[in-house]
């Protein structure tokens, strides 16, 4: 009762306005005013006012980004019923369509790639993927970085980038846990080359895809001496391949730099599994990985001759050309040490050492054998009590054969208050009741320790992770089905992978319980509540004014800075609508700037379809928003991170597009 009169009274706090950000209020309320006094309507004075309200909060995060874009829906919603006071007509945006956004084709194939991306998990192909990944590129960002972005890249450029950056996510999580690299170091060079990616054919995104019925359209009104071409499939391969060589260069360059490490991230699984030990039992052992050399004197002798005798207790095994060899029924005290042989070893850093130094082995700085069998996600310290009434009281640990049999490699054992260790003979000394034994474990292993009536089982926070392996076959058919409806149908995008993932639900794949919980709703409502923005920047005329009076600025200008500035405007209008919208608002004005100008219309076009693309700074961009949540990034990070990246951008597309056009 004391417990929930304090949580009653407790004050909650809001969000917090300091200097700065009252600064940079006042700054963006400045703008907002001075652009109400130039807008050609009312309704464009106030769709622009709206605009800078949503990047103040975004850039400057007073509230949530999902919060922050919720808030901006609410108020366009508003201005229906404030309309007389604001000087309108009507509300901004028609009530009747405010909230589409969560039925639009982006939130729910959002919704659906992440159900699939799941289900595949679930079964374990998504582990393998990365087991892959990790072997050949070790554990270091310079190698992995560049094996992840590459693959997503080539994967985004026939599919949606979404899709591609949901498909890998749960790789990188498992990536991450494994090698201990943040989250946060991995995922936006991930989603930053998944959007690139879809400048690599005219099939990657929903704007290239576009460009040819606009470039038709355009013609129509155009004589027969300016008709432009349409652009063939592979046409832009050659601008993709260097936008996605320079973010990968960028990322592996400056990575350090401009990545955040964040501190709610799910690599924090990735700490040291050995650090409980010495938290709760003053002992300091760790994992280690080690390879026995061919002059070794530790060849042909048993694990039971050195365990004890040198304070070390082997875990896990691998003899080459033979499966890893960890578990029950793996690892027994008579094994045979061979040369070749890649042991897992637990023990203090003083035994360690003395056992590498007598038998000349070689010691692994980090875990590659075993790096997915002995990650924090797949195995760890557990705490294990004999009970009263216990069939093991009266027997040691060697006479049950406990690593064989239970699967539990006993490392440490609590009695009457004091610890003991490997190299106190803890294997021959016989069970009493109210032993707690430490034990190194897979954790799949607990839950059938759980039911047997011998032990009771303490450690109940440890990933409980179901994999189906047997439900692959039906992942990757319907992953399949999916994937051809979205590359070889004209069915809408979020009908073809809605089928994959409620096939994969129907399957068993996944339960539906799981699938929600697979969905970020931070990510859905974000994107959808940004919906309603973007529909009232386009439907009141105020993305065609920006556009019209950035332009005029520059129609007298050499035509590379026209067409940057083109590459500039679709930049801008794709951060705070959606890049279709933008393309299409676009590609028309694009091509009577390119006629007036006397230079080629097309390209002007291919311009904005590609710079719809350059969407890095804030987490508007359907991949952005997919990333945040599970990396703990703000927006301010998108925003240096990103900053850069669109300078590049727009830079490499530039040379590209004038070298190869």
């Amino acid at each position: 009762m004391i417990a929930l009169n304090e949580q009653q009274t407790t004050p909650i706090s809001g969000p917090k306005f300091p200097l700065k950000q009252l600064i940079a209020g006042a700054v963006f309320l400045t703008g907002g005013l001075l652009l109400a006094n130039i807008s050609p309507t009312i309704e464009i004075a106030w769709v622009g006012a709206i605009l800078m309200l949503t990047i103040y909060l975004f850039a400057f995060e007073v509230v949530g980004v999902d919060v922050a874009a919720a808030s901006v829906m609410v108020l366009l919603g508003l201005t229906s019923l404030l309309a007389p006071f604001m000087g309108l007509e009507q509300g901004l945006v028609d009530n009747k369509h405010l909230f589409d956004g969560f039925s639009s084709n982006a939130v729910i194939s959002i919704i659906a790639v992440m159900i699939i991306g799941a289900g595949l998990d679930r079964t374990g192909i998504m582990g393998n993927v990365a087991t892959f990944i990790l072997k050949v590129g070790g554990t270091t960002e310079g190698r992995i970085i560049p094996i992840i972005s590459a693959t997503v890249g080539f994967i985004s450029s026939f599919m949606q980038n979404v899709g591609a950056a949901a498909l890998f996510l749960p790789v990188v999580s498992r990536i991450s846990a494994r090698s201990g690299l943040p989250m946060s170091r991995l995922l936006m060079p991930m989603g930053f080359t998944a959007i690139l990616g879809g400048t690599m054919t005219m099939v990657g995104s929903s704007p290239l895809i576009l460009l040819n019925d606009l470039i038709l359209t355009s013609n129509k009104a155009l004589p027969a001496e300016q008709q432009m071409e349409t652009w063939g499939l592979f046409s832009v391969t050659p601008i993709g391949i260097a936008l996605i060589i320079t973010g990968i260069i960028y990322f592996v360059l400056a990575g350090r730099f401009v990545l955040p490490k964040t501190s709610c991230e799910s690599s924090t699984s990735g700490t040291d599994p050995m650090q409980y030990f010495q938290d709760v039992y003053g002992l300091r052992y760790h994992l280690s990985e080690m390879v026995v050399t061919d002059g070794s004197s530790l060849i042909g002798k048993q694990l039971d001759d050195i365990e004890t005798a040198y304070s070390v207790r082997i875990i896990a095994s691998k003899i080459s050309g033979e499966a890893n060899r960890i578990g029950p029924g793996a690892l027994a005290r008579d094994v045979d040490i061979q040369a070749g042989m890649v042991m897992g070893v637990v023990a203090d850093p003083e035994s360690l050492l003395a056992f590498v130094e007598a038998f000349n082995l070689k010691k692994r700085p980090i875990l590659r054998t075993f790096a997915n069998d002995l990650s924090a996600s797949k195995a760890g310290i557990a705490e294990v009590v004999i009970p009263p009434g216990s069939s093991l009281i009266g027997k040691s640990a060697r006479d049950v054969w406990m690593r064989k049999t239970y699967g539990l490699a006993m490392i440490g054992m609590h009695r009457n208050g004091e610890t003991l260790r490997e190299g106190d003979d803890i294997r021959n000394k016989p069970f009493m009741a109210g032993d707690t034994l430490v034990v190194h474990t897979q954790w799949d292993v607990l839950p059938r320790i759980e039911k047997d009536k011998n032990f009771v089982v303490v450690t109940t926070e440890y990933p409980h992770e179901e994999l189906r392996p047997h439900k692959v076959g039906w992942a990757m058919l319907f992953f399949a089905i999916a994937l051809f409806m979205v590359l070889f149908t004209d069915i809408r995008l979020s009908v073809a992978l809605l089928t994959g993932a409620m096939g994969m639900v129907l399957s068993g794949v996944l339960n539906i319980e799981e699938a929600y919980e697979a969905v970020s709703w931070k990510t859905v409502f974000l994107l959808a509540s940004l919906i309603p923005l973007g529909l009232a920047v386009e439907t009141t005329g105020t993305a065609k004014w920006i556009a019209e009076q950035v332009l005029w600025v520059v129609g007298d200008m050499p035509i590379w800075v026209i067409q940057l500035a083109v590459a500039v405007l679709a930049t801008f209008f794709t951060l705070v609508m959606s890049n279709v919208g933008a393309t299409v608002l676009l590609v028309p004005l694009a091509v009577n700037i390119a006629i007036g100008a006397d230079t080629n219309p097309a390209i002007f076009a291919l311009t904005v379809a590609i710079a719809t693309s350059n969407s890095f700074l804030i987490p508007t961009h359907q991949v952005n928003a997919l990333i945040m949540g599970p990396a703990g990034y703000r927006v301010t990070d998108f925003m240096r991170a990103g900053g850069i990246m669109t300078v590049l951008f727009l830079a490499v597309m530039m040379v590209v597009i004038n070298l190869v056009f």
